[in-house]
């Protein structure tokens, strides 16, 4: 069995993921991001917007081949949802504390190598 390198090609339906890959030097990974994405600032210029909180623009994410997406608690569930029903991989991530935030920081590090 081939074992793939981490997602190439990532949307990131909240800020938290975009600003996250910015920091770790993996911005080129993202094809899509947030429309509520503010930092980093560049971020709003460089990639196209996708989604707002609880709506996305699912054929917008489908035509950017995305090998992942990432996503926010159960508010977003519709959205991952119809995504995967697509054959969209998605990870939602639930983090509600500090020390959670740092989890799921370290689990996008993690995915992303």
């Amino acid at each position: 069995m081939k074992i793939l390198p981490g997602p190439v090609r990532i949307v990131c339906l909240t800020e938290e993921t975009t600003e996250w890959l910015y920091l770790l030097g993996e911005e080129a990974r993202i094809v899509g991001i947030s429309g509520y994405t503010v930092r980093p600032r560049r971020a709003r210029e460089e990639k196209p917007k996708v989604s707002a909180f609880i709506s996305a623009k699912i054929d917008k994410i489908l035509a950017l081949e995305p090998d992942c997406v990432f996503g926010f608690s159960d508010l977003q569930a519709d959205i991952a949802s119809e995504l995967i029903r697509k054959g969209v991989q998605v990870t939602v991530f639930n983090q509600r504390s500090v020390d959670e935030i740092f989890s799921v920081l370290y689990q996008v590090a993690a995915m992303v190598g």
